[in-house]
């Protein structure tokens, strides 16, 4: 029987309105190209434009994952556990369905997929974004994941931490996250699911 490896799992992060589409649709065809998985919340903005650029690309041994929020509970209208309008965005290969529905400003709180989307990745790319982005950026050093921001200047994620790195042009992206991958076992492979 013929087994792959499994792959590295690349979280992208960013805006859920704006497309960032020319840095999106870079990090999207170099994940796809280069043999990783990509994951984001799986919605609207950079996460569509992202995805798009990832699943175009033939031939490609990664998949396209979305976790997604749930409609907050006792929403009219909307089934529990739904997904919000917009989500998953027509890309996602695999959706996870979440209970989770904590958005932007509280993207930290127990209640939000913020933490599902940083602990399933071996390595984060923080693109253009809100308050939810930020919540990202600072769960990615608080669970200790390696993160790398995307950005001209740190004011395009407001509330962006510190202690995270931006890289300004793509190559300082590449390196990164090869170097970051490198050092770590992808995520199922001591002795988890295979992906």
């Amino acid at each position: 029987m013929d087994r792959t490896p499994p792959l590295h799992i690349v979280g992208v992060m960013g805006s859920g309105r704006a497309p960032h589409t020319v840095r999106s649709r870079r990090v999207g065809e170099w994940l796809a190209r280069a043999g990783y998985h990509l994951l984001t919340g799986g919605g609207p903005g950079v996460m569509a434009a992202v995805t798009e650029a990832f699943v175009g690309v033939a031939d490609r041994p990664g998949r396209a994952i979305g976790i997604l929020p749930a409609v907050p509970p006792g929403a009219a209208g909307a089934a529990a556990g739904s997904a919000p309008s917009g989500y998953p965005n027509p890309w996602v290969e695999i959706a996870i369905r979440t209970h989770l529905h904590r958005l932007g400003a509280h993207g930290g709180a127990a209640g939000s997929r913020n933490h599902l989307n940083v602990l399933s990745s071996d390595a984060l790319i923080i693109l253009p974004g809100g308050e939810g982005t930020a919540s990202e950026a600072r769960l990615a050093l608080h669970y200790e994941r390696p993160c790398i921001a995307y950005l001209a200047h740190r004011n395009e994620v407001p509330g962006l931490p510190a202690d995270i790195r931006v890289a300004p042009r793509f190559e300082g992206v590449v390196e990164f996250v090869r170097h970051a991958c490198a050092s770590r076992p992808p995520q199922g492979a001591s002795g988890g699911v295979d992906r």
